[in-house]
């Protein structure tokens, strides 16, 4: 009955059946979802919904999956995936209109071939502008607070809505969006005129130190832990004897502590033990509770 009905909404090739969430997740790991569907129209996202809520059918919205674990088990709801087929992005003067699927690395291009500043720090952020906004993502000095103008939102019973940049609660890796549940549709992000050759030096620089400080050459879903309060995440851990730690397939990174890595392997599971044990060490050490920032995705 829900893939009859997922028929008449998207094309065949849109709607996966028990697809395996490890493809679809930075840390390649995860089971199968029930099904997963790839929206390329807003309108789509709608009629997802009300089908949804029709046949009191579960659902997950996922982007990129770059910050996120799912479970061994799999995922037994209906996963809405925004990606590079909602990705759209328009230009009016110095505001950039685009849509949440666009991958950050893809807008940080398109912007700088029009030679606004001020989104460099999203260069390397691997997942797209509707993840980004739901976590107020950032790097290096910027998030996305700092930028956005506005927001389209689709709240969970299918209403658009815009949410201004000063109604948008954001904090450290929180907004309201996150706290409402509601699906990001596009952004209104205000840059300014820059120089271009100055951009890309900037943007140079930050991937040089991306690249000689993170684990990119392994699956994760980059920081596994948020900042706490006054220390870094990545230092408290090295420096309570963890670099390198294992457990089964999943590892403290050797290159950046902050970091748990997918050595090939991993279970969601040893991901997860890993990280308790971490916490653990980490506040009998210190007394200081690291918050796991990366999101898990299963059965419940």
């Amino acid at each position: 009955m829900l893939f009859n009905a997922l028929s008449e909404i998207y094309e065949q090739h849109e709607i996966l059946i028990d697809e395996t969430m490890s493809n679809h997740t930075s840390f390649k790991i995860g089971g199968k979802a029930k099904v997963l569907v790839i929206p390329r129209k807003i309108e789509q996202i709608k009629q997802t919904l009300d089908l949804c809520h029709k046949l009191n059918q579960p659902f997950l919205i996922m982007g990129n999956g770059s910050n996120i674990l799912v479970e061994d088990s799999g995922i037994d709801a209906l996963v809405i995936k925004i990606t590079d087929a909602l990705s759209e992005v328009v230009f009016e003067d110095d505001l950039v209109v685009a849509e949440a699927g666009i991958l950050l690395s893809k807008l940080s291009k398109i912007v700088l071939r029009e030679s606004l500043e001020g989104f460099e720090f999203a260069s390397g952020i691997p997942g797209t502008l509707g993840g980004a906004i739901f976590m107020n993502a950032g790097a290096y000095g910027g998030e996305m607070k700092d930028v956005v103008e506005w927001v389209d939102v689709m709240t969970m019973k299918g209403d658009i809505l815009r949410v201004n940049r000063d109604q948008l609660e954001f904090g450290y890796r929180t907004s309201i969006v996150k706290d409402r549940n509601y699906i990001v549709l596009k952004v209104g992000i205000r840059l300014t005129k820059g120089n271009m050759q100055s951009i890309i030096e900037v943007t140079n620089e930050l991937t040089k130190k991306r690249v000689s400080k993170q684990p990119l050459e392994l699956p994760s879903a980059g920081s596994t832990f948020k900042r706490p309060a006054g220390h870094f995440a990545g230092q408290l851990i090295e420096e309570a004897g963890l670099r390198g730690l294992r457990h089964g397939g999943a590892q403290v990174s050797e290159k950046h502590c902050g970091f748990v890595v997918n050595l090939g392997n991993a279970t969601c599971d040893e991901v997860l033990e890993l990280i308790s044990v971490v916490q653990k060490v980490v506040f009998d050490t210190f007394g200081v509770v690291l918050e796991r920032e990366v999101r898990i995705f299963g059965k419940e």
